[in-house]
């Protein structure tokens, strides 16, 4: 398997696909490293400890692509957002947003839309098992509503296996998901970036992909990040 990602990663390399490349490299990695912690012959672990690290130096350097989406647009659901970075190597997920809340004005939707992200990660094709939130608290009356909402959304996650751990800080202003496969994914509003739907029975309501958006810009990271091998 290993052998066929790294394969499809040097087509795509040479498609001047490099965005789809470096998911290819990544996981063709990620799989010949597990072969190395399997693998008892310590002649076949060098050379394949030689190989990984080849291909760290070839795949190795920061990829950045800038979205932009405007005032008004559709399509731009989580699962269109996201997709492609959810490969089967991962495992573990850090959300960072401070507006994790619920019920002020607009930001009463903000449990819902990480509801909506925490879904998306458990329908795979990845096997995330540990998702990191760190927010703050809801200010005011809001403050009870929020951690009840959250506890419900980590009970629930917990029956499908997967762990969450919620941290609080008051000083924190930046928002960033990362995940352990390399991804890193800033977006300017954070999860926010739909807007209101007009009614309750009205297009966009549930279906996210003709959900109007906000303006806001996301960028997204690969950096290399270390194993022990």
């Amino acid at each position: 398997a290993g052998a066929e990602t790294l394969k499809r990663a040097v087509e795509l390399d040479l498609a001047s696909r490099f965005q789809e490349s470096l998911v290819c490299y990544q996981e063709g990695i990620d799989l010949l490293l597990q072969v190395v912690k399997a693998t008892k012959d310590e002649a076949k672990k060098h050379r394949y400890r030689q190989k990984i690290s080849e291909l760290i130096f070839f795949s190795d350097g920061k990829y950045h692509k800038q979205i932009r989406i405007e005032e008004n647009a559709t399509g731009f659901s989580y699962e269109k957002l996201f997709q492609e970075y959810l490969t089967e190597v991962l495992s573990e997920v850090w959300v960072q947003d401070p507006y994790i809340r619920h019920v002020h004005q607009a930001s009463r939707y903000l449990l819902y839309n990480f509801l909506r992200f925490c879904e998306m990660l458990v329908k795979g094709p990845c096997k995330v098992k540990t998702i990191h939130l760190l927010t703050s608290y809801d200010e005011g009356s809001g403050r009870s509503q929020q951690i009840s909402g959250l506890e419900e959304i980590q009970q629930s996650l917990r029956n499908y296996g997967v762990t969450l751990n919620i941290t609080f800080s008051c000083s924190i202003h930046d928002r960033e998901i990362r995940f352990n496969n390399g991804w890193m994914i800033k977006i300017g509003r954070g999860l926010d970036y739909f807007k209101k739907p007009q009614g309750r029975f009205s297009i966009g309501y549930c279906d996210f992909d003709l959900r109007p958006c906000h303006e806001t810009t996301v960028d997204v990271f690969h950096t290399k990040h270390t194993k022990q091998m």
